[in-house]
């Protein structure tokens, strides 16, 4: 199983979709994110019935954060398949994947916390790390730390 494989079976499948491939990872419009995750979990040739990893990176220099899934079949022993979905940093919001796979809460939730990535659809989307009160977002490469000298 290879991203141009699982690439053709997508486009084939869901109408209207255009994928992007960089190594072996696929890049998602935000808008096909849920179809193309549901198309890999019921799909009787994939079954992608686990989320191992939701991350979320930023590319400062090129505009954009990144929410990196990787998916896998616990019931065929395959996998990763790796989704990535660029967002806009001044507006950076998704579909959530919680609602097919549970196991992507926590992991959005530090996405959200670090990162700022908005998660929509997320049953409790809201910092994990950081404190309620915290002003920020600690892994977006502007981020400038408060001086932590202590006396």
């Amino acid at each position: 199983m290879n991203a141009e494989e699982i690439k053709s079976d997508l486009v084939k499948n869901i109408p209207g979709l255009e994928l992007q491939s960089e190594g072996e990872s696929l890049i998602v419009p935000k808008e096909k994110l849920l179809q193309v995750a549901c198309f890999l979990k019921e799909n009787e040739k994939y079954r992608m019935d686990y989320v191992s990893c939701v991350t979320g990176v930023d590319y400062l220099g090129k505009g954009y954060l990144e929410s990196v899934n990787h998916l896998y079949s616990m019931e065929k022993k395959q996998g990763p398949v790796v989704l990535k979905v660029r967002v806009p940093r001044d507006n950076p919001r998704l579909p959530s994947l919680v609602p097919l796979y549970r196991g992507a809460e926590y992991q959005e939730r530090e996405s959200y916390d670090l990162l700022g990535i908005v998660y929509e659809g997320h049953p409790d989307l809201r910092r994990i790390l950081m404190w309620d009160e915290f002003e920020g977002h600690p892994l977006r490469k502007d981020f400038v730390q408060e001086d932590q000298d202590i006396r």
